[in-house]
């Protein structure tokens, strides 16, 4: 076994990364940057779908929709921070990232990436008070709250993308370069450090580990009591309830399982990583426009509406 040679504690000589991507077999890549590349237009185009309906189709005044728009927004940045990176070296031989420009990588990845799991649980919350408190719905999910909770979000994901890449900035970098992925990410990077990570490792795991595993088991109790509430519900409230509630448990299962297996654990990597990071930054942003729409009467409804404006629009033009 190779030994790692240790540096001077802040000397840093590496001033880009090489990824090694998701294979190593050209046949194989130029699958995937078709794969990949219909997937990233289907999240722009589909999230774009859902933010133009919900604003066009007057959805706003909702605290459900005004969330979902937000949540669109959102899946754009976070699938735009990785994909067109990773769809570009899939054509190149030698895939590589400065490392200003990785750590930058890391701090967006981090950022959207927690902004979408407190989306998610706002989202929940929101359904909660919908089903269990519907006369008091309006009045505790008014549009000051509303604001107010977006901007927390907000300011959540900064703060926690800002530990993850003040750790990191401060680690030297002196020898190998070559991150076995296809993105920058704490734990690859970690591995590429030429001083001992175990106690950034450790903060690291708390920081993610606790937001990620946190906001997936109150998501769980909140559905939870949400399941339960319906039973005093009629037919008609259970099956409206559960086509909204079952669209969101799919996407928080998908999300959430994934980034819980990256994140809750110790400062280590496993050969099928990549693999396991694709569902939570590219297959969760695919799947969002679908199951909010294709299971959603509101919006397909907003959506007819505006396909019957744009082709009557199209019709008074000739």
């Amino acid at each position: 076994m190779a030994s790692r040679t240790y540096s001077i504690e802040g000397v840093n000589n590496v001033t880009e990364f090489i990824f090694l991507g998701l294979s190593q077999n050209p046949e194989v890549e130029e699958v995937c940057f078709v794969l990949f590349s219909f997937f990233y237009m289907v999240i722009v185009l589909g999230n774009l779908l859902i933010m133009l309906t919900v604003c066009v189709g007057n959805l706003f005044k909702s605290p459900m929709y005004f969330f979902l728009n937000f949540l669109s927004f959102v899946d754009i940045c976070y699938s735009s921070a990785i994909a067109p990176k990773m769809i570009v070296d899939m054509l190149v031989k030698k895939k590589t990232i400065s490392y200003g420009g990785c750590m930058l990588q890391i701090f967006a990845v981090h950022f959207f990436g927690c902004t979408e799991i407190f989306t998610l649980t706002v989202m929940a919350y929101d359904r909660y008070v919908a089903i269990c408190k519907p006369l008091h719905y309006m009045t505790i999910m008014d549009r000051e709250r509303c604001n107010k909770i977006l901007l927390g979000t907000w300011v959540g994901g900064f703060l926690h993308s800002l530990i993850q890449v003040a750790l990191m900035v401060q680690l030297p970098f002196c020898g190998p370069n070559e991150i076995d992925h296809y993105f920058c990410d704490v734990h690859p990077v970690l591995k590429l450090a030429c001083t001992d990570t175990y106690i950034v490792g450790v903060v690291v795991t708390a920081n993610s580990g606790t937001i990620t595993l946190g906001s997936f088991v109150i998501l769980l109790i909140s559905y939870a009591v949400i399941l339960v509430s319906l039973r005093k519900q009629s037919a008609e409230g259970r099956r409206k309830a559960l086509s909204t509630c079952g669209s969101h448990i799919a996407v928080v299962i998908i999300f959430f399982v994934p980034c819980t297996f990256m994140y809750m654990r110790p400062d280590t990597t496993f050969s099928g990583d990549k693999m396991v990071a694709i569902f939570y930054t590219i297959i969760t942003p695919v799947l969002n426009p679908l199951i909010y729409t294709l299971r959603n009467a509101e919006v397909k409804n907003a959506m007819r509406k505006l396909w019957t404006r744009k082709v009557s629009w199209e019709t008074t033009r000739k």
